[in-house]
């Protein structure tokens, strides 16, 4: 004899609007929606059902009642078969229903039952209908169910090692066409719809100095659009160059922001052209939680709403070196060590799979003070140095100060120093030596004792001299060196007629447009090896250095405060006060 109440959905909704009698479109969608996901979730517990012993447990208990192990064998099966139809049901909700504006935090948990599937959809419904008797208007209802969603989803996850046999749905993959539903055994899909992006987009005529990190992020924000949403695959990561993961570092004020305002603004213009949904994402430091747990949940929601197979993504973890922890740290908190777990699995773990949709910006002012193993995942290393040359203070000062003024400009040619073409040609040259004095002295010996490099055996000799001066010089730092070249290979120039119109290019078919690019493709030459291999061994060396004279500069302070400390307690014996 269980206490029950009685809960009538569709009258809890039509409540939302009392002065009208008839539903509105958003009422009747969530009606129909609600129902849908009943429909569905039963649905799916009947499909768990065939891939288990349940289905052939039921028949034989309708027979006649089950005895002994078959007994707690069926019983844990109904069990979590009610989890999975639940789970299913508030999936069903997430990804269907859209809704604008912050999400409540007072949405609470439904009172879950697990006896049967149709138990648990109950417990839902009836943990929707409180949800929604909260609500003033369709567009709080609207909020108010997407969260119930959310919330229900955290608590199905949190209770679900209470469960056993749930291992034939963990690799389950269920796609519904007719209502755009895709669960993949428990992973948490991103709803339809994010609320507008808010962003000042800059161009990129207005980033002054910065000339490889501005060029790669241009060319990356075209190879980006090129991703082909029937194939779900990227020409690029077939043919090689894609950037799936970089980091950008530099002092303060160098203009890292600026940098991804600029290629949010580019990739968001593209999107609009083809008529392509954008997703950008940015975790910060305000989404590690004290509970614990929690920040991993909160990475890996942000990993997988920038991942979205149906979406171009591009998601930014700014200030990483206090977002995710080094492991070694005791004083980090362990919310910012389950983050750096987290980043290095989808960076580069056992089921990363790199699609070309989405990339993945890391940016920092001490890039030393990273984890090296998640550092090290990041295939491009962008210095974000700001201006540097007389041209570039020129050029930044003018931007800045805008037309408000009749002030000459002077002996000088406005934004010349920040053609690309010219600005990225110098840049590169710049790499041909190494620019490290470490690396510089690694560079000097190669020579003296081989030669300038002209083989593939001398470019290896030299990755192995590096390796012994700089311990932190990998096997995975070759492979993004590798990555690095085979960018340059395809350091092509897409033309921008082929993003003035969809059709010219972007809604183009799979195989079309990998035949596009390779006709602009042209191989690597020595010359780009070496600077690539210098560049990226120079951040290695920068950051080892860094993190060395940071180290000195403490073990300073100490022995000044020991000595100060010494001074005064001397001072306070003569005084007869110590």
């Amino acid at each position: 004899m269980r206490k029950t109440r009685e809960v009538e959905l569709a009258k809890t909704i039509g409540a939302v609007r009392p002065g009208d009698q008839f539903f509105s479109i958003v009422q009747q969608t969530l009606l129909v929606r609600a129902r849908r996901g009943v429909a569905v979730a039963l649905a799916v517990a009947e499909v768990f059902a065939q891939s288990t012993p349940l289905e052939s447990l039921t028949a034989k208990n309708q027979r006649a009642a089950l005895e002994g192990a078959e007994a707690a064998e069926f019983k844990k099966l109904l069990a979590a078969a009610a989890y999975v139809s639940a789970f299913a049901f508030a999936s069903f909700l997430a990804q269907t229903i859209e809704a604008d504006g912050e999400p409540p935090n007072d949405v609470a948990e439904p009172d879950f039952l697990f006896d049967t599937a149709q138990d648990a959809v109950k417990s839902l419904i009836a943990g929707l209908e409180t949800a929604v008797s909260g609500a003033k208007d369709d567009a709080s209802m609207l909020s108010r169910s997407r969260a119930f969603a959310r919330t229900a989803i955290d608590g199905l996850l949190g209770r679900k090692g209470r469960f056993d046999g749930l291992g034939a749905f963990e690799d389950s993959h269920i796609r519904i066409e007719a209502d755009n539903f895709t669960l993949d055994g428990f992973d948490v899909a991103p709803g339809p719809k994010r609320k507008a992006l808010v962003m000042t987009f800059k161009k990129p005529e207005e980033v002054v100095g910065n000339h490889i990190a501005k060029y790669q992020a241009m060319k990356l924000a075209k190879m980006i659009m090129a991703y082909d949403f029937e194939r779900q695959l990227n020409p690029f990561v077939e043919l090689g160059g894609f950037i799936f993961t970089f980091i950008g570092d530099g002092a303060p004020g160098t203009g890292k922001t600026t940098l991804i305002q600029m290629i949010a603004g580019l990739v968001n213009g593209y999107c609009q052209v083809a008529g392509y949904p954008f997703v950008y994402e940015n975790f910060g430091v305000e989404q590690i939680s004290s509970y614990q747990g929690k920040s991993g949940q909160n990475c890996h929601a942000f990993i997988e709403n920038v991942l979205n197979p149906k979406a171009i993504g591009f998601g930014t973890v700014d200030d990483i070196d206090q977002v995710a922890a080094r492991r070694s740290d005791d004083r980090a908190s362990a919310g910012q060590h389950e983050i750096t777990g987290v980043l290095m699995a989808a960076f580069s773990g056992t089921n990363t799979v790199v699609r070309g949709n989405a990339t993945f910006g890391m940016f920092s002012n001490y890039p030393e003070n990273v984890d090296d193993a998640l550092r090290q995942r990041a295939g491009a290393r962008w210095l974000v140095d700001g201006p540097q040359t007389e041209a570039d203070y020129i050029d930044i000062f003018a931007l800045l100060a805008g037309k408000n003024h009749k002030i000459p400009l002077g002996d000088h040619k406005l934004y010349a120093a920040q053609e690309i073409k010219r600005a990225v040609s110098t840049a590169y040259e710049g790499h041909s030596k190494p620019q490290e004095d470490a690396l510089a002295a690694v560079w000097e010996k190669f020579v003296k004792d081989n030669g300038a490099p002209d083989t593939v055996a001398d470019i290896g000799r030299y990755l192995h001299m590096i390796k012994e001066r700089e311990p932190r010089f990998t096997g995975r730092s070759v492979k993004n060196v590798t990555d690095a070249v085979k960018m340059r290979a395809m350091d092509i120039e897409l033309p921008d007629e082929w993003f003035e119109k969809p059709e010219t290019f972007m809604h183009k078919p799979y195989d079309e447009k990998t035949a596009m690019i390779a006709e602009l493709r042209k191989p690597f030459t020595m010359e780009m090896v070496l600077q690539e291999v210098n560049r990226y061994a120079d951040s290695e060396f920068r950051y080892s250095d860094r993190a060395d004279d940071a180290a000195v500069n403490r073990t300073i302070r100490d022995a000044r405060i020991r000595e100060r400390a010494i001074r005064e307690i001397e001072g306070l014996k003569a005084k007869g006060a110590w």
